[in-house]
């Protein structure tokens, strides 16, 4: 079955939209993990527009099971970074105009400024993954770099599901995941999955860890928190029960 991550960045959005204290977005993590999560993600993105420094600080004091903080390659991320030193950091593209990561991260074109920081952080004793597009060229830049996980987009997946047309951009990710792996590589995976697309992905063959934070507490506005979670946990298993594990 595959480990489910949890981002809480959506509960902080909700608390700075009133700048206020409430809803706390640690609360919410420790609600995760005790309702089965595998790893909690957070973003602290340029504009704090949701995860404050405070908050990752006390978020990795506090969690028991593995920290996953999305990054930019901006310095002074890089150097909260190295100072929280969570168990995983995912560098992600960043827009500052953007709703949401829109797509993976370049990594031939940044490879300079990539391997300086991949550096900085795996001499703190932090797993580098890199949030990329499922592309064989961009995989292969990755591991040219010496990452060793990667998580795979699936955004244009999500979209076509809309559509009722995600079968193409299905089997992409699934040759793509198994290019990865024959290069010794963790392969995991989000963006835009939910309770309705969730199981086709789940059911790619070494697929690790799906990170899902915006259906995940959209949901748990009508059933709470633990039990959105428990759900979406429901769903991976059943699938991995599918796919014959």
């Amino acid at each position: 079955m595959p480990k489910l991550g949890v981002n809480i960045d959506h509960v902080a959005t909700l608390r700075q939209a009133r700048r206020e204290q409430d809803p706390d977005p640690i609360l919410a993590a420790c609600i995760c993990e005790q309702a089965g999560a595998h790893s909690i993600v957070a973003h602290v993105r340029e504009d704090r527009r949701h995860m404050q420094d405070r908050d990752i600080l006390i978020l990795h004091k506090t969690i028991k099971t593995r920290f996953n903080l999305e990054m930019s390659l901006r310095p002074d991320i890089v150097d909260i970074a190295c100072a929280v030193k969570p168990q995983q950091a995912t560098i992600v593209p960043e827009g500052r105009l953007e709703i949401t990561t829109e797509g993976g991260l370049d990594v031939v074109r940044h490879r300079g400024r990539l391997k300086k920081v991949c550096g900085q952080l795996q001499k703190n004793a932090i797993t580098v993954s890199l949030f990329i597009a499922a592309d064989t060229k961009q995989i292969e830049a990755a591991h040219d770099l010496g990452i060793r996980v990667i998580e795979l987009h699936t955004g244009a997946y999500a979209r076509a599901c809309v559509k009722r047309d995600g079968a193409g951009e299905l089997k992409k990710i699934s040759t793509v995941c198994a290019f990865a792996r024959k290069l010794g590589m963790t392969v995991n995976a989000g963006h835009g999955l939910n309770y309705s697309n969730v199981r086709p992905i789940a059911r790619i063959e070494g697929m690790e860890e799906l990170n899902i934070g915006h259906s995940i507490i959209s949901r748990a506005v009508f059933t709470g928190l633990e039990a959105a979670v428990k759900e979406m946990l429901g769903l991976l298993s059943s699938s991995f029960v599918q796919r014959g594990g």
